[in-house]
């Protein structure tokens, strides 16, 4: 067992599955989220973490005095803020690992409030989905620090490469793959549900698999759905923040804005209950219905 002790800033799905695949292998894992002191919204995360043998800290402080390696896997707008209010905790020598979806801006300007403070600071830039991967989800590293973490990462089973030691490399690669991943996610959301309207989603679907014979469309299309609706908030954030990703690079973000609209719209629908009780793997009509549906109930 390694001696290194985990503090994960956020117990989300991100949270949870690193918490979960690394608990047996460190000497401490715990927690710390803004919802285990909400009365409204405390009683499942903390009763998730009990069971799960994670210590749920009480406050950042907590968690930091305890910690060794500190990850902070939380929205992207709260990217910078948790740093700040990391950064006043850390234990001197002690690891910041960043896996948030900022741009490099927001990223570098992390490092700057965790070096202050004494402590080490790394970026990641996750490269896919963080299911069904668990902790094997490829991941870069950035930073001056990055080439000393990665194999204790890699030790620990983390599918961790070094991309750079210059801040902002591994982000930057992140960002700009999310104009395309999720700008295709809501591409396929806006196509896939115009063309039901019309009735027309079984030849459109036909002609992008003959265009793209790679890609099962109409499989990838139900993933979309799922993903989006579920995290359609994370997602839109994300897009800000790629936003500012393309702003840092001296260009207008004009698809990436249109990105973030579209999650945000997509995850407006699911707070309404559009998709309740759609059950377990639903088909990307089945949202696409339902989609049509509401719409119709606005008319």
């Amino acid at each position: 067992m390694s001696d290194v002790r985990i503090g994960l800033i956020g117990y989300g799905e991100v949270g949870r599955i690193f918490t979960a695949g690394l608990k047996q292998q460190v000497a401490w894992t715990g927690a710390w989220d803004l919802k285990f002191a909400d009365p409204a919204q405390r009683d499942e995360p903390l009763s998730h973490a009990a069971a799960a043998g994670v210590a749920a800290c009480d406050s950042a402080a907590a968690l930091c005095a305890q910690a060794t390696l500190v990850i902070s896997a939380v929205t992207a707008s709260n990217t910078l803020s948790v740093a700040e209010t990391a950064a006043a905790h850390l234990r001197p020598g002690s690891v910041f690992l960043d896996l948030n979806s900022a741009s490099p801006g927001t990223k570098q300007r992390a490092a700057e409030r965790i070096e202050a403070a004494g402590a080490h600071y790394v970026e990641a830039g996750v490269m896919t989905s963080v299911p069904p991967h668990g902790i094997r989800v490829p991941m870069l590293l950035g930073g001056p620090h990055a080439a000393r973490l990665q194999p204790v990462l890699a030790g620990l089973g983390l599918a961790a490469t070094v991309a750079s030691e210059r801040l902002g490399v591994a982000s930057a690669t992140k960002m700009c793959r999310s104009v395309m991943i999720k700008g295709l996610e809501a591409l396929v959301i806006e196509s896939y549900t115009t063309a039901r309207h019309y009735g027309v989603e079984d030849a459109m679907v036909a002609t992008l698999q003959e265009t793209f014979p790679g890609i099962d469309w109409t499989r990838q299309g139900a993933y979309f759905f799922s993903r989006v609706a579920q995290h359609g908030k994370r997602r839109a954030e994300e897009m800000r923040e790629v936003a500012n990703t393309v702003r840092e690079a001296g260009f207008e973000p004009f698809m990436a804005a249109a990105i973030a609209q579209k999650h945000d719209w997509m995850a407006a629908q699911a707070r309404a209950g559009h998709f309740a009780g759609l059950g377990r793997d639903p088909a990307w009509k089945d949202f696409a219905d339902r989609l049509l549906a509401a719409n119709d109930d606005r008319a």
